[in-house]
């Protein structure tokens, strides 16, 4: 096993940045050369590539395909479709993985790569040294005979909306449920809609129709007020927003109040253990960005929540390090591993309306006893992150806020995994502290950035 050192390319969810920068195709050629390098040490012999629908994907793909090709990795393409369907895929497939060309929810000039193994899962640490020990050498293309092939699944998004409605177990459709959808112009546009609209939602879709520009642009799960108008205007029930890639969500109620990760988890988590008889420890994983007022409701009704690091991967990877089958982020990733590998914004969004039965009042009524702590996060655009969080003066400046509120609440700072970023979270069970110490961390961040 190699020794866990700092990776050189990969971040909290594979490789991401600027097109002209990070993501250049030369670079994503050389990627996907050393992870079909790697795949093929490991006993996988294809892979399967989406993408989401910004104007740089059939770039990336191009050269990403040609990557593994010359490594003797047949290619599979599926084109735009959400990365859970991907990994869905992977695990459907025998020895195959999975690729998505994505940024998630960052803007069209950034894109990115992240990979998923032969079980649909991401990447171990191990694996992606493995391959980023090989992305900077000079490319060996197999034999003439051993290249790979590429071909086309023509099926895929047939096959993901099918294992989608699988997920609806209490209700035997959304009749009678009016919804809005926003799906961000983004790699979901074609497969949310037709599985919300194959279950029997009286369904609105906004933000679906991408142009390679526009996908997260003031819309989707970083910009609901689109949404909030839409619901308003059609009456609806709900409204659900997802992310450039489809991991991710945020929902509204009719009241326009956006209903966030941490409700969405204390909800399933709620209707999964009182309501079935389960064996074990009644256990959820959050983050720690996870509200604390999510630990104060769990603990009332005998469930423990277990904090990960940020990220999607390490809450997955917690729940199997515990055997658990819930977990999420604040941010909207639900992982529920009793239906998906993966976090699936799609499938945990009809987990939701399931466990409420449609009813918005019936919400309100269930998470009556989840009380959030006022929280604030910052994001501080800065060049070099590091720089701000080895600085004495900002550090002892933190140190001092923590002993003033360490009774009552908690400070996290931490540099983002997927962008240029310093985010800095303070949470107290007093806003009027709580925004007086969130303006004291930013003003010295933001002077040292």
């Amino acid at each position: 096993m190699l020794k866990r050192i700092k990776n050189k390319y990969f971040g909290t969810d594979g490789v991401r940045g600027p097109i002209n920068k990070n993501t250049n195709p030369e670079f994503v050629l050389k990627l996907g050369w050393a992870a079909g390098k790697v795949f093929s040490e490991n006993g996988i012999n294809s892979v399967i590539i989406g993408k989401d629908t910004r104007i740089s994907g059939y770039l990336l793909e191009t050269a990403i395909q040609s990557g593994f090709i010359s490594a003797g990795i047949d290619v599979k393409l599926v084109g735009p479709l959400p990365t859970p369907a991907v990994a869905h895929l992977a695990n459907s497939f025998k020895n195959t993985a999975g690729v998505v060309i994505s940024a998630s929810h960052n803007s069209y000039k950034d894109n990115g790569i992240k990979f998923f193994d032969n079980k649909g899962k991401k990447l171990s640490k191990e694996l992606e040294l493995q391959i980023e020990a090989l992305v900077d050498q000079k490319i060996d293309v197999v034999n003439v005979e051993e290249l790979g092939k590429a071909s086309r699944i023509s099926d895929a998004g047939g096959r993901y909306v099918e294992f989608c409605k699988k997920s609806l177990v209490k209700n035997e459709d959304f009749s009678g449920l009016k919804l809005v959808l926003d799906v961000a112009n983004g790699a979901a546009y074609d497969v949310a809609p037709k599985v919300f609209k194959e279950l029997g939602a009286d369904l609105t879709v906004i933000s679906n129709n991408p142009n390679g520009l526009n996908i997260n642009e003031n819309c989707g799960s970083t910009n609901i007020e689109f949404l909030k108008k839409a619901v308003a205007e059609c009456e609806a029930d709900f409204g659900l927003a997802l992310d450039g890639d489809g991991d991710r969500l945020i929902f509204i109620g009719k009241d326009l109040n956006e209903i966030d990760g941490d409700q969405i988890l204390y909800l399933l988590a709620k209707e999964k253990f009182q309501h079935n008889i389960y064996l074990g420890t009644k256990g959820v994983v959050g983050t720690l960005m996870s509200n604390q007022g999510l630990v104060d409701a769990l603990n009332e009704i005998d469930i423990e929540l277990v904090r990960s690091d940020v990220g999607d991967r390490n809450v997955f990877e917690k729940l199997e390090e515990l055997g658990w089958e819930l977990g999420g982020e604040q941010s909207g990733h639900i992982i529920c591993l009793d239906s998906a590998i993966t976090g699936d914004a799609i499938i945990a969004s009809i987990k939701l309306l399931d466990a409420i039965d449609f009813s918005y009042e019936t919400f309100k009524e269930k998470i009556k006893d989840f009380k959030k702590y006022p929280q604030i996060l910052r994001n501080i655009k800065t060049s070099d992150p590091d720089k701000i969080l080895k600085n004495k003066k900002f550090n002892d400046l933190r140190k001092k806020c923590e002993n003033e509120i360490k009774d009552i609440g908690r400070i996290n700072v931490r540099k983002s995994g997927t962008e240029s970023l310093l985010r800095i979270m303070v949470e107290s069970n007093d806003s009027s502290t709580t925004k007086l110490i969130s303006n004291k961390l930013a003003d010295l961040a933001i002077d040292l950035s």
